[in-house]
């Protein structure tokens, strides 16, 4: 195959035709995968890196490029394949070493940006809504900073999806959002092979895709064929980049496993290798020699290679003319080299509010505080909420809302559309520039809760913001009152959960944030009021940062008190009954275990001093992780089942998460 030199024709199928056996024998050699879409749907990958995308594999940061997103992360060989032949940082062992102990190339993409993967796609339904939050920040990116002649943002974000993509429920919370809001920089690709785990999708997906995209106010375009026709398929995307005010789903009727004798169309080929014999069938059909694996003709290697050249040219382009923007518009310049090297434009101590003790307000109350007094500071983080803005309090004001045609909005009405907000809210994240957070109910942070977990795996520095934290919602019962909510969002890693017990302490929670970018966060806020705590009297609040301080001290204590959010009010009030009684109690606020882990053993034991035994822990949760720190002997004051229906206060006294109850414990364990 080598050594004459090939029209265009023949080229792009010998270009298309090494991306399909890359990804066979990647497959076939790990003895584990998903050969059949990546083979499939190895033409659309190839007309997108190599005709229609903006990138330089030499610089994958580059803030301009275009984004793809592989939301049916299992075919995740047809990405690696065609990051490898572009010329980002792969090499042809890094395929061959597929979903094997600490490759590259690992079963499904996690995020990495300087190896060209924008995002970590696993379970079905997040990349097609990431690509919607991608939209979102180029838009506002766009709205903020360019200018006439100065288009410094204007890349789009392609996807490629399936049927399994389709069919989960955040995707169609997504595409109903990016038909209002009119994101005509987001071109999906549908992979309609018919095919799942299970097999042909007649068995149970039946409804006209099509007509439900249209409905959501969705640019379709239907293709026939069988998925190779190169220039069919490069026409349709770039169609769908030329359309204005909406996104666009070209429907392509792909075939899986396309060219396998015995595979293609089939089930099988979906989640397993093809084998040995049905890739030699399959090379032997196509003209290619069956005795090699991993193979790359030179033209290939040549044809691809043009990647890096024409990339490092694109970006060159885009520098002089950001070099020139710069000297035009010197204060928009500097506002978006701060942001990429994460640089705040404001110091947040000079804004931050400080909460007078003797008031009480609720922690969400006091967030809403925060941010009023924030972030007209810091325009670029966007705001938004899942329908429930006025009791998550995560408007402030003066913000304009993000809208179709009002693309400098910075508030986002997400509607009642918990999960696809936690993905969108990820991928905005991860612009480079934009960060965003989201409220609802921490009781629905069980319908994000994929996109919590694939935030912390992901490390995006997303915020969640969860209000009506505890069976503190009262009235509205126990389908609203979380109860284990909270030791499932301690139980991910990498996710900081924060649950502050006064308005001083969400201050200090809100700095700790907006300071640091490594990771997400869940925010866990009242609907109750709260006494604000007198600092000179407890101590500064700013022990929030350390997870867990004291806030009264006792030399050698009879018993601790641990708490962490409404509940310190109660230790804090116990502390004193007990003192009358000559029992001397050290209490300690809790606001987040993860960083109170961080800490030193020699600050860990000045907080809970290890020769005290007698420890009570107190939350309106259920008991789940805290004999970590009240020991096996120590007692818990909190939830051990559901709430119930009942004004807070009576629901408090019903499950005798009291004061009187934590003086009670405390007496018991001291004898």
């Amino acid at each position: 195959m080598s050594g004459t030199k090939l029209d265009k024709a023949k080229l792009d199928r010998l270009c298309i035709d090494t991306i399909r056996f890359l990804a066979a024998e990647g497959v076939q050699k790990a003895k584990s995968g998903h050969p059949g879409m990546p083979i499939g749907m190895a033409p659309t990958a190839y007309v997108l890196f190599k005709n229609i995308m903006k990138h330089n594999p030499a610089n994958p940061r580059w803030i301009n490029r275009d984004r793809f997103i592989l939301s049916g992360g299992h075919g995740s060989m047809l990405l690696y394949s065609m990051l490898y032949l572009c010329g980002y940082d792969w090499a042809l062992e890094d395929l061959k070493n597929f979903r094997q102990l600490k490759s590259k190339t690992a079963g499904h993409p996690e995020f990495d940006l300087d190896l060209g993967i924008e995002v970590t796609t696993g379970p079905l339904g997040q990349g097609f809504s990431n690509g919607v939050g991608m939209a979102i920040a180029q838009k506002y990116l766009a709205s903020q900073f360019n200018r006439d002649g100065f288009p410094i943002f204007d890349y789009n974000i392609y996807a490629l999806c399936g049927d399994g993509d389709l069919q989960e429920g955040i995707s169609s919370e997504a595409a109903s959002l990016a038909g209002h809001l009119g994101l005509d920089n987001l071109v999906v690709v549908y992979d309609d092979n018919r095919i799942t785990i299970d097999g042909d999708t007649s068995l149970s997906f039946t409804e006209d895709v099509a007509k439900r995209f249209e409905a959501y106010h969705w640019n379709v375009i239907v293709m026939n064929g069988d998925g190779t026709e190169i220039d069919a398929i490069q026409a349709a995307i770039e169609s769908g980049t030329a359309q204005t005010g909406k996104p666009t789903l070209i429907k392509l009727k792909g075939h899986i496993a396309y060219g396998a004798p015995n595979k293609q169309d089939t089930h099988g080929a979906h989640g397993s290798p093809l084998g040995d014999d049905e890739i030699r069938l399959m090379k032997e059909s196509f003209g290619w020699d069956p005795n090699t694996s991993f193979y790359v003709p030179d033209e290939v290697k040549a044809h691809m290679g043009d990647c890096v050249t024409q990339g490092k040219a694109t970006q060159a382009e885009w520098e002089a003319m950001f070099a020139e923007y710069t000297n035009t518009y010197p204060d928009l310049a500097r506002q978006i080299t701060e942001a990429q090297a994460g640089k705040l434009p404001v110091n947040l101590d000079d804004v931050l509010p400080t909460f007078e003790p003797g008031t009480s307000l609720a922690t969400r109350s006091a967030s809403g505080t925060i941010l009023a007094a924030v972030m007209p500071h810091l325009p670029l983080i966007l705001g938004g909420s899942a329908d429930l803005t006025p009791s998550n309090n995560t408007w402030f004001e003066g913000a304009k809302d993000f809208q179709k045609g009002s693309f400098d909005g910075r508030y986002i009405r997400f509607g009642i559309r918990e999960h696809a907000m936690g993905a969108i809210l990820n991928a905005i994240s991860v612009s480079g520039l934009v960060r965003a957070y989201g409220g609802t109910f921490m009781v629905f942070s069980d319908y994000m809760r994929g996109a919590i977990r694939v935030a912390a795996i992901s490390k995006y520095p997303s915020i969640f913001v969860l209000t009506h934290d505890s069976i503190g919602v009262g009235e509205d019962g126990p389908t609203h009152q979380p109860v284990e909510h909270i030791a499932a969002l301690r139980a991910i890693p990498n996710l900081l959960t924060f649950r502050p017990a006064d308005a001083n302490e969400t201050v200090q929670m809100w700095k700790y944030v907006l300071e640091h970018t490594d990771g997400p966060v869940a925010l866990c806020l009242t609907r109750q009021n709260l006494p604000t705590l007198d600092q000179a009297k407890y101590g500064s609040a700013k022990g929030l940062t350390k997870g867990a301080y004291v806030l009264v001290k006792a030399d050698k204590p009879d018993v601790i008190l641990l708490a962490t959010g409404s509940e310190v009010e109660l230790a804090l009030k116990a502390a004193e009954t007990l003192a009358t009684d000559d029992i001397k109690a050290q209490v300690v606020s809790m606001p987040c275990w993860e960083l109170f882990e961080q800490q030193g053993q020699a600050y860990k034991d000045k907080v809970l001093p290890p020769s005290c035994k007698a420890r009570v822990g107190v939350e309106a949760q259920v008991e789940l992780g805290w004999h970590k720190y009240i020991g096996d002997n120590g007692l818990f004051i909190g939830m051990s089942g559901f709430g119930i229906s009942g004004p807070q206060a009576q629901v408090f006294d019903a499950f005798g998460i009291t004061a009187d109850a934590v003086v009670k414990a405390a007496k018991s364990l001291v004898g």
